[in-house]
């Protein structure tokens, strides 16, 4: 009895020592935390499927972004080339001394002044050659006076011959000095009429109708033929661009090819036409000049700045709204929207922009569905759902 009560007692000690409880207490921590991972996966197992659900199919469309896409197709394009030049007359005209000159007295024109042909730009003294001319009509004069006087003696003499009173051979000579008062006649009327047309090229004139340009001549001012230009005019009025291009851009240009011009410092357009295209190239800089021509307008000064838009012919590229275009560091693009609905980004080159269209000269075929303005909100590789725009 003794020996089954110490060995009970023994037991007990062993069971109630502080190393079986430490691991009592463990088991009872690891079967806690084993039951909140249970619990935590059962719940993860619900919410991944529930989010899986979508992607099996089973999520509506609507969810997706719907975009308005539109294909561009290809359409005759005009085929744009920008420009740079300087403005002119179409036809300068020059204006200098033509006649022997002299003091000018008077100047009759300024710059912005529209003259006629023929009409006085400057008056050059001509008190000399007025006295001269004056001395010239007083010969013609005298030489008519002796032609009157040859006259008389030989129609006299005409009269005496069929008496017998002079001889025959008196009226020839008399019909020779007759003749001879004539020639002096006509001698002097032709020296005076020299001066006059002397007199009448003193003065200054313009060549043609036309604008004024420059002034360089002040009364008082002695000119000559040494002189140099007086005046510079535009004939008609009429204005050119001197538009600069590469020689690549020549190669197709033809005469009467459409422009619009716009003068540095003004946002006005104006219309003109190619009327002229260098036969040459300038070697040095590989460029020739394509003469625009232009009607007057107070804003196209000669000797400014200007840039054109020249119509150097058409060709078939795709068109799209300017919405589509987006850029950045990398250059121009547009998202286009592939078999599986996903947008992909893609370079393009511009070719001619108009107020509402931009064509695309490389980059697209124009078969492609192109993301029509939402771009800015999308991602390379997202899917969406798209809207194709009709026309």
């Amino acid at each position: 009895m003794n020996y089954e009560t110490g060995n009970l007692d023994g037991e007990r000690l062993m069971l109630e020592s502080p190393e079986n409880g430490s691991r009592r207490r463990r088991w009872i921590i690891i079967g806690a935390v084993v039951a909140i991972l249970v619990v935590a996966a059962i719940a993860w197992s619900m919410m991944s499927g529930s989010s899986a659900a979508p992607k099996a199919g089973t999520a509506p469309a609507d969810q997706m972004p719907t975009v308005t896409v539109v294909v561009p197709g290809r359409k005759p394009v005009d085929r744009a080339i920008s420009a740079t030049g300087t403005l002119a007359a179409r036809r300068e005209m020059p204006v200098g001394v033509a006649g022997e000159g002299g003091m000018v007295t008077r100047v009759l024109v300024e710059p912005g002044q529209w003259v006629r042909k023929g009409q006085v730009l400057a008056l050059v003294d001509r008190s000399v050659q007025t006295q001269t001319a004056a001395s010239l009509g007083a010969q013609i004069g005298v030489a008519r006076s002796d032609l009157v006087l040859a006259q008389a003696e030989l129609d006299r003499a005409q009269q005496l011959v069929g008496r017998g009173f002079i001889s025959q051979a008196d009226v020839q000579r008399r019909i020779a000095t007759r003749d001879a008062a004539a020639a002096r006649v006509k001698v002097a009327q032709a020296t005076a009429s020299e001066q006059r047309a002397r007199n009448d090229r003193l003065d200054i004139r313009a060549p043609e109708a036309g604008l004024i340009l420059t002034r360089q001549v002040e009364p008082g001012q002695i000119i000559g033929a040494g002189s140099g230009i007086l005046f510079r005019m535009a004939k008609g009025g009429e204005m050119e661009m001197r538009a600069q291009l590469a020689e690549s851009d020549l190669v197709t240009l033809r005469p009467g090819a459409r422009a619009t011009v716009t003068p540095v410092g003004d946002v006005r357009k104006f219309s003109g036409q190619v009327w002229q295209v260098a036969p040459i190239i300038d070697p040095q800089t590989r460029q020739g000049i394509a003469r625009v021509a232009l009607s007057y307008d107070p804003a196209l000064r000669p000797g400014g700045f200007a840039s054109a838009t020249i119509v150097g012919g058409t060709s078939t590229q795709p068109e799209l709204p300017q919405s589509a275009i987006m850029s950045d560091d990398q250059g121009n693009f547009v998202y286009v929207v592939d078999a599986q609905n996903k947008v992909q980004r893609r370079g393009v080159r511009l070719g001619t922009v108009s107020d509402t269209t931009v064509a695309i000269a490389d980059g697209l075929g124009g078969d492609e569905r192109v993301v029509l303005s939402a771009g800015a909100f999308l991602n390379p590789g997202q899917k969406i759902a798209p809207v194709t725009k009709k026309g």
